[in-house]
């Protein structure tokens, strides 16, 4: 996580630029000094040694700051979705939903992947954030045996056996018909 005064490096196409990150408390700060007491880059700079602030990023957030009288990004300022568009969304929602009244029709997101286009990161990024649904890993069940089987009950029932019935009535086998 990045904090107040943590430089990122960024390789532009003739030379490295440092750009200083500024938390939200920072903004709030510079935002009221400079409003209320007039306060300039230099003055912050000399007053706020210890958060190594850099002259032209102060300069820069102050620039803003003048021209949009706030310290927020502008609305639609970054990059726009792709991938998450409502369309696909809609997508990836009929692919998933379409499974619920059909039995072992289920598909995994790599299938949904192939279907849409959609890269598989942002099928589950849809699945989660913008359906509310859960997308779980598809898992091997455990085969029993014959003599697995047949055992079963028994376990089930000397297991019982170790507790009281008022804490059995709390206890339930959900692989065998009759337990007790």
């Amino acid at each position: 996580m990045l904090t107040s005064g943590t430089s990122l490096c960024c390789r532009g196409s003739r030379r490295l630029v440092y750009m200083v990150v500024f938390n939200e408390e920072d903004r709030i700060l510079i935002k009221n000094l400079y409003k209320l007491k007039g306060y300039g880059a230099k003055r912050l700079i000399k007053e706020f040694s210890s958060k190594g602030w850099k002259l032209r990023a102060l300069n820069k957030l102050l620039r803003q700051l003048k021209d949009t009288r706030t310290t927020d990004r502008r609305p639609g300022s970054g990059r726009p979705r792709s991938a998450r568009t409502a369309s696909n969304i809609n997508t990836v929602n009929d692919l998933v939903m379409s499974q619920e009244d059909a039995a072992h029709s289920h598909r995994i997101t790599r299938q949904i992947r192939s279907e849409t286009g959609i890269s598989q990161t942002s099928v589950m990024c849809i699945i989660h954030d913008d359906l509310q649904l859960k997308c779980p890993k598809k898992r091997r069940a455990q085969k029993l045996t014959a003599v697995n089987r047949l055992a079963r009950p028994s376990c089930s029932k000397q297991l019982l056996r170790k507790f009281s019935q008022a804490e059995a009535d709390f206890i339930f086998f959900t692989d065998e018909r009759s337990s007790r």
